[in-house]
């Protein structure tokens, strides 16, 4: 590693052809320069200038190490003003949600691209521990997660209840349901839909319910804006959130079941601590806590 304090007073050096100058500007006496110069020329192995009277000229190593000197200094401007600037509508911010959360909230951080064209933003459906984990590991700025996490490195604030939903086909709503008639009809697995069908399920049929495992499942599928896409076609039922219906295309060709107990999870707006202050973070989790405000407004 090159000194950093020696490589300074060098490219000073090149950059004022004088010692003298040089050192009054450095604040330094004409030896300690000198002195500089010959402590990196040792740490390079290599003569730096070659001297005539008062005046020198730069060898190809000094000219090599007169560039490094300057682009250095550059980069540490851009540095500075990177610091400084901490432009809301600018940067890079990744987010990390699930599936059915990502359908509704992609098209909000669209929509605030256009405002911002020096802001990227990256959104990622995945699972919550694998969310947990980018999170802490710094691959992720933001998570939105089912449950609060309990982390010492994690701020968490409750964004919105969210109610799962149980989905039938539009055409068969008026339909009195039991439990052998969705069994009949048939169930669209997905990544979360066992622990959502655990959930739901459990808690409306709770005689005759032994658990996702006894389901009749009619297909499986992992890419979420599809899972609704058999039910709306008469093949199957789906348990959702809420949001994940709201974002189907074919919203009017499906229909939630009304039941005598319905569940939800609580959504918890995730950040690793210290990054809420970065303000194109900050104008993120503005935006994700004003839509949702909004949403939870709209008539049910």
């Amino acid at each position: 590693m090159l000194n950093a304090i020696w490589l300074n007073t060098f490219t000073t050096l090149c950059e004022l052809g004088h010692f003298t100058r040089s050192a009054e500007l450095l604040g330094m006496t004409q030896p300690g320069v000198s002195q500089h110069l010959r402590k990196l020329e040792a740490q390079v192995g290599k003569p730096l200038i070659v001297q005539d009277g008062k005046s020198f000229t730069p060898t190809p190593a000094g000219e090599a190490l007169f560039k490094l000197g300057l682009a250095r200094r550059q980069q540490e401007r851009d540095l500075h003003e990177a610091i400084q600037r901490d432009d809301p509508n600018s940067g890079e911010v990744k987010i990390g949600c699930s599936g059915s959360f990502a359908v509704w909230l992609y098209p909000l951080l669209l929509g605030r691209l256009r405002c911002a064209p020096d802001l990227a933003l990256h959104l990622t459906a995945a699972p919550r521990s694998n969310v947990i984990g980018d999170l802490l590991s710094g691959d992720l700025d933001l998570g939105i997660l089912a449950g609060q996490p309990q982390h010492p490195q994690l701020n968490a604030t409750l964004l919105m209840r969210e109610d799962l939903c149980l989905l039938v086909p539009s055409a068969m709503h008026a339909h009195d349901f039991t439990l052998s008639d969705l069994n009949d009809l048939g169930f669209v697995a997905h990544p979360d839909g066992f622990e959502y069908a655990d959930d739901v399920l459990g808690h409306n049929f709770p005689k005759d319910y032994q658990g996702a495992d006894h389901l009749r499942t009619r297909t499986s599928v992992n890419q979420i804006g599809q899972i609704l896409t058999p039910v709306a076609e008469g093949l199957g039922f789906a348990i959702l959130p809420k949001s994940g219906v709201d974002a189907f295309a074919r919203r009017d060709e499906v229909a939630i079941l009304e039941l005598p107990f319905k569940h939800h999870h609580d959504l918890w707006l995730t950040v690793r601590r210290g990054r809420e202050e970065f303000a194109r973070i900050a104008s993120i989790i503005a935006l994700i806590e004003q839509e949702v405000s909004a949403l939870e407004q709209m008539p049910k």
